[in-house]
């Protein structure tokens, strides 16, 4: 395990890291508090280290060791972008290994949430507690349809010069679209060292793995016998919001949070209250 993670360290300022598996260089980012069980972040589709919200890592890492990762063949890791949630999951089986942590706390947005039950469902013991926002249960009704629901949006945003995410994960609303335009600008503070965008490719082929687990099998949800808290906006059209209640109905004990006049970006959009939440259950 990394001895010299800075507890001060703002998540704008951490260093690009990678570390080698099999002769692949997985990139990650740490910082925050040494000791304890580390929280690992899984990200959405094309998303890369500067993807991460740094207004919750930074509060996330007040208190706990965080570790934000590249998945296989996204950013600054090596390799080719897997093509099933399943890969991608034992490849972060891998990195948690080879960084030399035996018990983790997960927390995946989007595509991470589906990464995050997979190695929690094949994983058991390994996780210790797991947060699932914007997320889906395998065979989510609708998951497939992603794509379907987000290109005529991203269309639209490309042709008016703005982010996609500026309507993929906030609502039309005044209140949402502000914080999508802060949200938004949180991304972009970090000036040197950034990461290298997603290509064509790669959200190609995470479309392709998430097509698959919104076709797969059901996974048994009432076998994670660990809290998990479960956090989503009540308007998410890309992972459609009443998953996050299925999920909920299916794991005893789970926590639910559904932000109001909010969507697959709700917990960027209530970071703050968001980031309050996922410290206190993290604590509990």
């Amino acid at each position: 395990m990394n001895q010299s993670v800075d507890s001060e360290l703002k998540y704008i300022a951490a260093t690009n890291k990678t570390i080698q598996i099999d002769g692949v260089a997985f990139a990650y980012r740490e910082l925050g508090r040494k000791g304890g069980v580390p929280l690992v972040l899984l990200n959405h589709w094309g998303a890369v280290l500067d993807s991460y919200d740094p207004r919750i890592v930074d509060e996330l890492a007040k208190h706990h060791h965080v570790i934000a990762t590249d998945y296989r063949g996204v950013g600054l890791s090596g390799g080719v972008a897997p093509l099933t949630v399943a890969e991608m999951a034992r490849d972060s089986v891998a990195l948690i290994k080879a960084l030399g942590f035996d018990k983790v706390d997960l927390f995946g947005f989007s595509l991470g949430g589906f990464v995050a039950q997979e190695i929690a469902v094949t994983q058991p013991g390994l996780v210790r507690k797991l947060i699932l926002t914007g997320t889906g249960p395998a065979g989510g009704k609708n998951i497939d349809q992603v794509a379907v629901v987000s290109m005529p949006l991203m269309q639209k945003a490309m042709s008016e010069g703005i982010d996609p995410k500026t309507y993929l994960f906030f609502t039309s609303s005044e209140a949402s679209q502000q914080a999508a335009s802060a949200f938004l600008k949180a991304l972009l503070e970090r000036q040197a060292d950034r990461d290298i965008p997603s290509t064509q490719e790669i959200f190609g082929r995470q479309l392709q793995a998430i097509q698959a687990w919104g076709q797969q099998a059901p996974q048994d949800l009432s076998s994670l016998n660990i809290p998990v808290l479960i956090a989503n906006g009540d308007q998410d059209i890309m992972v459609p919001s009443e998953l996050s209640f299925d999920m909920a109905e299916r794991i005893s004990g789970s926590t639910l949070v559904i932000y109001e006049d909010a969507g697959h970006g709700g917990i960027f959009q209530n970071h703050a209250d968001f980031a309050s939440k996922a410290l206190a259950f993290l604590a509990s």
